[in-house]
């Protein structure tokens, strides 16, 4: 069990919805058994300095080291980004991870262009949520294209809220050719899928993504996939993760990844 307590996907309060410190979050890794932490606080590069995340990723990836130094033998602590938007401005985006030495990248999209982040947007209806998710999976197919990352994060993200402000549930078999080709494409570029247990702490209550996907990545070739709480607070992290080695192991997955120096390392799932 002990080597089970992997998570890829956790965010300090330098994240703006973030409530606890690296340290703080560390102390209660330790003290609950994890074996590796992956901080992805967010960098979403469309608002990069309008909304200051030069600053916030800046100041997590000061704070991350620390930790890292502070307990090492007793916790590998992983420096991660959650690169949101990517692909909407190439040469920022690779200008950032050029900046910082990370050993995981987090690929997801919050938000489509111009836009709002899809949990501030309302007024959503049948009618614009298929727009939405349309609009949303090309996106997420343009990110995978350029490639510049290591995990696809919570693919079903939006989701998410469409349920939460507007009861609206999407199922992703009505866009299985868009999905199709999504999955393929990240087959293809050796890139990982993440099983994302955040909606089961939300009204929801579904993985990101449920399954289904998960084995369709693995019929389409995909190797890697990677559990992410997305905690927000410390007494989140590894929640969910007995559910989501159940769904990799239903799919067919024998080991899940963990990332070190942005190299793939696969570990048996017991």
């Amino acid at each position: 069990m002990y080597q089970k307590l992997v998570d890829m996907h956790v965010h300090t309060d330098n994240s703006p919805d973030g409530n606890h410190s690296a340290m703080y979050i560390c102390e209660h890794a330790e003290l609950t058994g994890v074996r590796a932490i992956a901080f992805t606080d967010h960098c979403e590069v469309d608002v990069y300095t309008e909304e200051e995340y030069d600053k916030r990723y800046m100041q997590s990836y000061f704070e991350v080291t620390k930790a890292q130094c502070a307990f090492r033998g007793k916790l590998v602590v992983l420096r991660g980004i959650e690169l949101a938007q990517g692909h909407y401005n190439k040469s920022l985006a690779e200008n950032i991870l050029s900046k910082y030495d990370c050993d995981v990248v987090l690929g997801s999209i919050h938000a489509l262009r111009h836009t709002k982040d899809f949990c501030h947007l309302d007024g959503y209806n049948r009618e614009n949520v298929k727009e939405y998710t349309e609009k949303y999976l090309t996106e997420i197919y343009n990110m995978v294209k350029w490639g510049q990352f290591d995990i696809l994060a919570h693919l079903t993200y939006p989701m998410r809220y469409f349920y939460i402000k507007a009861g609206i549930e999407v199922d992703l078999k009505d866009y299985s050719e868009k999905v199709d080709e999504i999955l393929s494409l990240l087959a293809e570029k050796d890139k990982a899928l993440e099983i994302n247990t955040a909606g089961l702490r939300q009204p929801i209550n579904k993985l990101s993504p449920e399954v289904e996907t998960v084995k369709r990545f693995k019929e389409l070739g995909g190797k890697y996939v990677t559990f992410g709480s997305d905690a927000h607070f410390a007494e989140d992290i590894t929640a969910g993760i007995d559910e989501a080695y159940a769904a990799m192991k239903q799919a067919g997955f024998t080991h899940f990844t963990l990332f070190q120096k942005r190299t793939p390392i696969l570990m048996p799932i017991e």
